[in-house]
C-alpha cells in the first residue's frame, strides 16, 4: 500500500482527493502549505508526492526544487491551474514529474499515481504469495488455502508490507511511519492490537506464526523455508 503525500490549501480539493485515493487503499497524509510539506518531508518517507502549485507560502515549484536539491526523488505530480506549455514546462523543469490541469476527475488523478508508482517500481500488482496464503493489492483481497479471508484496511495494510518485506524486522514506529498516517493518533499500542488480530485470521494452528515478535525491536514476517 503507497503513502501519499497531498499539499493543498484547497479544503475541497483535499477532502475530494484524500477521499477518493483512500477509497483506492492508499495512506493520505495531508498538508495545506509549503512550509508544513518541507517539514513533512525532513522526517517521512512517501511514494509519491502531490504539490499544488499555488499555496499560500511556498510554491508547489519551490517546494520540488528544494526537495530535488536534497537529494529527494520520490515522484512528484504537479496539480496547477496553470495550462501554458511555458508554465508546464516550467513545473517538469522543476522536477516534476507529471502534471495535471485543473479541474481534473479523481479518476484521472488516480491514474496518474498508478503510473508513477509504475515507473518508481513501487506499484507491484503480481499477487503476492507466502505459503498458503495469497495477497491480491488490486482485488484487495487474500486467501488462505484457496479461501478467502476477511481483513480490515489496516490489517490489509499490514500484511501487503510484510509480504513485501520478508525477514526484515520493523519497530512499531517504522510500522506507523510507513502503514499509518501521519494525522492519525495511532501508537505502537495500536500497531500491537493490528498485529495481534492479523495473527488470529492468518495463523495455522499447530504451526508457529509467521509474524515474530523480536524482543524489544519490533516485528518480521518470516518466510517459511
Amino acid at each position: 500500500m503507497a503513502k501519499i503525500l497531498l499539499v493543498e490549501d484547497d479544503l475541497e480539493v483535499c477532502e475530494v482527493v484524500s477521499d477518493w485515493l483512500t477509497d483506492e487503499h492508499y495512506t493520505i497524509d495531508v498538508v495545506n502549505s509549503g512550509s508544513e510539506a518541507i517539514e513533512r518531508l525532513r522526517f517521512d518517507k512517501y511514494d509519491v508526492l502531490i504539490f499544488d502549485w499555488q499555496l499560500p507560502d511556498l510554491t508547489g515549484i519551490e517546494i520540488c526544487k528544494r526537495f530535488r536539491s536534497k537529494g529527494g526523488n520520490t515522484p512528484v505530480l504537479m496539480l496547477t491551474g496553470k495550462a501554458e506549455i511555458t508554465d508546464k514546462e516550467t513545473g517538469l523543469d522543476a522536477g516534476a514529474d507529471d502534471y495535471l490541469t485543473k479541474p481534473f476527475h479523481p479518476r484521472e488523478l488516480s491514474a496518474r499515481v498508478r503510473a508513477l508508482l509504475r515507473r518508481s517500481g513501487e506499484l507491484k500488482p503480481n499477487v503476492l504469495t507466502c505459503g498458503d496464503i495469497e495477497l491480491d493489492p488490486q482485488a484487495f483481497k487474500v486467501t488462505k488455502g484457496g479461501k478467502e479471508i476477511t481483513l480490515l484496511p489496516k490489517e490489509f495494510a499490514l500484511l501487503e508490507f510484510f509480504l513485501r518485506h520478508p525477514n526484515q524486522v520493523f519497530s512499531p514506529e517504522a510500522l506507523l511511519d510507513r502503514v499509518w498516517s501521519a494525522e492519525s493518533e495511532a501508537s505502537p499500542d495500536t500497531i500491537r492490537v493490528h498485529i495481534t488480530k492479523l495473527r488470529g485470521k492468518i495463523e495455522t494452528e499447530g504451526q508457529p506464526s509467521p509474524i515474530k515478535t523480536i524482543h524489544r525491536q519490533g516485528y518480521k514476517w518470516e518466510m517459511q523455508a
